[in-house]
């Protein structure tokens, strides 16, 4: 427990002193940055109908349903080919892609909605408060991130708590604003060996370079979404903790692991863990804004 803490704080610093700064100039090359993002990672079964589609740091998510696929996130426009080869290697079919779903409207996980929603005819569904980012290519939301990404059509907006239904897999769709407006955390069952499993993809929580949690000009209520999120989150049952960053849940480490028993993806504290980290950066930077304002 400890160690996993370690390392998610690592990989918490790691991101906000290194990669989102660069994302957040208005001239920056940033293709060594979306290179090593958009490395291929072999597609495989996670556990039960989750099958796993991404690269090897963006996580992307195949359901399997009686009634076709449900597919979460698409990662960046660059990855277009590699989600698509992923998805075929497994023995699917394009086509057979219903319902696409998103973590967050940031361009590491929603740029290759559009490409993807015009090669299987999917309906885009995402919560209200996301849909004007996505549909804008990334371009509207409280702190917009280039680069900017090929805007998608919604075809229906969610509230927080509705079930997205296919088949006989019921997923459901609870907002953890903070990162994004509309930032989502999905819910759903799943059997493995006969036992059921809570499963729970959460979205970022890190808090982007130039977001103020103290006198926010862009969107006064952010410290208090983020908290309410965190309290959320934590109130959540959860067997198999997944997201859209693979360092999130230590995929690279359980999936030496995968093939053993029991499944290595089965860890109840992971999401625990998880928040506590991103918890303590967020605690840690609302007291460092609140000496700065007091030495000026």
């Amino acid at each position: 427990m400890n160690q996993t803490r370690k390392i998610l704080s690592l990989f918490i610093v790691i991101v906000c002193l290194t990669v989102w700064p660069m994302l957040t100039r208005s001239q920056y090359d940033s293709s060594a940055l979306l290179k090593s993002w958009n490395q291929p990672q072999k597609p495989f079964q996670i556990i039960g109908n989750i099958y796993y589609v991404g690269t090897t740091n963006l996580g992307c998510y195949l359901i399997k349903t009686n009634a076709g696929l449900i597919l979460l996130d698409t990662a960046l426009e660059e990855s277009a080919p590699l989600v698509r080869a992923n998805i075929e290697a497994l023995g699917f079919k394009l086509k057979d892609i219903k319902i696409m779903l998103s973590s967050h409207a940031h361009f590491d996980h929603t740029a290759g909605h559009a490409a993807m929603k015009a090669a299987t005819g999917a309906k885009v569904y995402a919560l209200k408060e996301d849909t004007p980012i996505l549909e804008s290519g990334g371009q509207q939301g409280f702190h917009p991130i280039k680069p900017f990404y090929p805007p998608v059509k919604v075809d229906k907006q969610l509230r927080d708590g509705e079930v997205v239904r296919l088949g006989d897999v019921a997923m459901t769709a609870l907002h953890t604003p903070g990162h994004t407006e509309g930032n989502t955390a999905w819910t759903m069952k799943v059997t493995e060996n006969g036992k059921s499993y809570n499963v729970v993809f959460t979205a970022s929580l890190s808090i982007n370079p130039g977001v103020k949690m103290v006198n926010n000009p862009t969107w006064a209520g952010v410290a208090e979404a983020y908290a309410q999120s965190f309290a959320k989150l934590k109130a959540l049952p959860c067997d198999v903790f997944l997201g859209p960053h693979t360092q999130f849940f230590s995929m690279a480490d359980k999936l030496k692991r995968l093939g053993t028993q029991p499944n290595p993806f089965i860890d109840p504290p992971g999401l625990q863990a998880f928040v506590a980290s991103n918890e303590k950066a967020y605690h840690e930077q609302i007291q460092r804004e609140r000496k700065e304002a007091l030495t000026k």
